[in-house]
């Protein structure tokens, strides 16, 4: 499958329409990011079922400030709308392929009831 380039177009609409999704902050000047590119490219081969996208730091410097990106290359993940993994610096194929199946296997149920109860005490405290 092939990836797909996110803008501040359509960043939060893929992230919300897609149940996992895999984001590379990239540059084209970046070493590691070019690196890395053939791994990230081979592993969205083999999940059709995940959206494999690219963000281009230089092109959409705003989407990359509001997602707090300070290196490159920058993989975050996102599962049903929520950022679950984000990490800095190019990632071998086997760490690359266990992040896949660690992100499959959250209890996400689990997850949204935790962010549920948190966003509930922030709110109570507000008042």
């Amino acid at each position: 499958m092939a990836t797909t380039a996110l803008t501040t177009d359509n960043f939060v609409q893929t992230i919300q329409d897609n149940d996992i999704v895999l984001v590379d902050f990239w540059a084209d000047w970046c070493g590691p990011c070019k690196m890395f590119a053939p791994v990230y490219d081979a592993e969205s081969a083999k999940h059709d079922d995940i959206v494999f996208a690219k963000v281009d730091t230089e092109d959409q410097q705003e989407l990359g400030a509001a997602m707090n990106i300070r290196s490159i290359p920058t993989i975050m993940a996102f599962r049903e709308g929520v950022m679950v993994f984000s990490q800095s610096g190019a990632m071998p194929p086997a760490m690359l392929s266990d992040l896949i199946g660690q992100i499959r296997e959250l209890p996400m149920d689990k997850i949204h009831a935790e962010i549920a109860e948190q966003q509930a005490a922030e709110g109570g405290s507000q008042n």
